[in-house]
């Protein structure tokens, strides 16, 4: 007798297609719910681990110039914890000096607040909600959107003992992942690709975007400093961080120097960065940039976008910074991992190949 096509026989019975669809889907779920609870970990972990990854090459080169594993380790260390504490330095600091600066707007916010209240008065809308709209607008306003936009690195800043500790581990290790790579390769080389193709695509994504986040942040720092906009480095270091938000960052960058130049100048001032932004930052980061990730990386635009959705509404803000190198992951781990489901790869991939490891 036949054995049904698209089940899975065992002793004789046979699952249909579909319920082991549904039964894929269920397992989906329960997973995500489990990184959502564990989240606060999560993050930490991931960003660890995205910043050893990247670094790693430096202690494989000094391995092999000869430097002793103590020297090729701590020099990893030093680079991680630098680059993290000039990064956290710097968000402090900037954050502090526009906390300072709002309350010399006080009368162009109650200004704004009058304004806005007409408006909604004249459409109609219900006192009650004109009075939460235009209660977000004062001089608290614009330093909580920054405060929300770089919550998740702020939110590290907090937990930086778990985070330095982790780091200080995982470099520790990096120094002799190299030669474990190779040897459990002999038994699992499909793993092995797997995990060696997310690394180097990380390096890749994390190269390009830095790249030109460092273009974007000098061009936006030098336009808002022609245009006499308060604080223009800060602005600039947020364009820097919202770059390696994938397709929308350019938005997040722009909302709080807007803000401030309808403060300063009024609504031509305010038009004036708005394009500006759009010229420059629309240009590199929403046209050019996707493209160039994507060819470096092998992922869509589409699941690229798909993706920061995704890893926002499981970790939070610190989701959409690794967006793309946990979907690296995840495609590692998932499909590249397995001949049966290589296919998928042709359908997500920038460039429409299936891809797989790296041997």
């Amino acid at each position: 007798m036949s054995r049904p096509s698209g089940g899975v026989s065992d002793g004789g019975s046979a699952l249909p297609r579909g319920v082991i669809v549904l039964l894929g889907l269920a397992s989906v779920v329960v997973s995500v719910a489990g990184l959502r609870s564990v989240s606060d970990i999560l993050g930490p972990v991931v960003l660890a681990l995205m910043l050893t990854v990247t670094a790693s090459p430096l202690s494989t080169w000094l391995r092999g110039l000869g430097a002793p594993v103590w020297a090729a380790a701590a020099a990893l260390i030093a680079t991680v914890y630098v680059v993290l504490g000039g990064l956290g330095i710097a968000l402090v600091l900037s954050v502090t000096r526009l906390v300072d600066l709002m309350p010399q707007y006080q009368s162009q916010f109650a200004e704004l607040r009058a304004a806005a209240t007409r408006s909604l008065d004249a459409l109609g809308v219900d006192a009650h909600q004109v009075q939460d709209l235009t209660g977000l607008i004062g001089p608290g306003g614009v330093a909580e959107l920054v405060l929300n936009t770089l919550g998740g690195l702020l939110a590290l800043l907090s937990n930086s003992v778990f985070l330095l500790a982790l780091l200080l581990f995982l470099c520790l290790d990096a120094v002799h992942f190299p030669a474990r790579l190779a040897t459990a390769a002999t038994q699992r080389p499909e793993v092995i690709g797997a995990l060696r193709s997310f690394a180097q695509g990380t390096r890749r994504y994390l190269l390009v975007s830095t790249i030109f986040g460092l273009i974007v942040a000098v061009i936006d720092t030098v336009v808002l400093w022609a245009l006499d906009i308060p604080l223009p480095l800060l602005w600039g270091l947020l364009s820097f961080i919202t770059n390696y938000i994938p397709n929308i960052g350019f938005v997040v960058g722009l909302v709080p120097p807007a803000l401030l130049a309808l403060l300063e100048g009024g609504p031509p001032r305010m038009a004036m960065v708005v394009a500006l932004y759009c010229v420059v930052n629309f240009v590199i980061q929403s046209v050019i940039q996707p493209k160039i990730v994507g060819d470096a990386v092998g992922l869509s635009a589409t699941v690229s976008f798909l993706s920061l959705v995704f890893w926002t509404w499981v970790l939070g803000p610190l989701g959409a910074l690794l967006a793309i190198p946990l979907s690296l992951l995840a495609k590692g781990l998932l499909v590249d991992i397995d001949p049966a489901t290589r296919w998928i790869g042709a359908l997500i991939s920038a460039d429409g190949t299936s891809g797989g490891p790296s041997r």
